[in-house]
């Protein structure tokens, strides 16, 4: 039977372990990030990003299979705070899900790195073999198809401009913060994604933003 001390050193290691493994897989993130954000997914290299965190080639591979895997889950993670954000999923809801666009909006104006990212890979991966391009074409089908419920839901409360159609303005809800996310990179003086976002939303919905 094992001592009390003993099964307690047991159950402390590999929380530490764990801990410190999460750890080193968000550093390693992080550097991907800047590295994909700055070079895009092609040109950025394994070897790039282990330099940046001070380890081997070998060393971030134990941590992430393949450079596929490492995309993978710097785009899951990029997506974590954008779901928080907006409850997409949940577009019952309606106005919480257009009132979310703005907020994200702000929060994407605090982090340049992962705009830069998120632009610089769904060019890329309009590519058939991109390795993002399952993800992009996944996650325009579902942007749309839940912001179509949102406005519908807004259409049935009396909320949107007569003849504007739900999926129509999802479409142009879409297309236009990605393009301000452009215009915001290449120069963050020229605009404000919020407000410019909140003036196209206004020729959309009839309610106060």
């Amino acid at each position: 039977m094992t001592s009390t001390s003993t099964a307690t050193r047991r159950v402390g290691k590999p929380r530490g372990a764990y801990a410190k493994t999460d750890e080193k897989r968000r550093v390693i993130l992080d550097a991907a990030l800047e590295v994909f954000a700055q070079s895009g997914y092609r040109a950025g290299s394994i070897r790039d990003i282990a330099e940046r965190v001070g380890m081997s080639e070998a060393g971030l591979l134990h941590h992430f299979p393949n450079k596929s895997a490492l995309l993978a889950a710097v785009l899951e993670r990029r997506d974590v705070r954008g779901e928080q954000l907006v409850p997409i999923d949940d577009a019952s809801i309606g106005r919480a899900t257009i009132a979310g666009l703005l907020e994200l909006a702000s929060y994407n104006a605090s982090t340049p790195g992962v705009v830069a990212l998120y632009c610089t890979l769904s060019a890329e991966g309009t590519s058939p073999d991109h390795p993002a391009h399952e993800y992009f074409v996944r996650r325009y089908d579902w942007m749309r198809e839940g912001l179509e419920k949102a406005f519908t839901v807004i259409q049935r409360e009396g909320g949107l401009q007569p003849g504007v159609r739900p999926l129509s303005a999802a479409v142009r809800t879409v297309a236009l913060m990605d393009g301000l996310q452009v215009q915001w990179l290449l120069d963050r003086d020229v605009l404000d994604m919020t407000e410019e976002l909140r003036g196209f939303l206004r020729t959309i919905v009839s309610y106060e933003l």
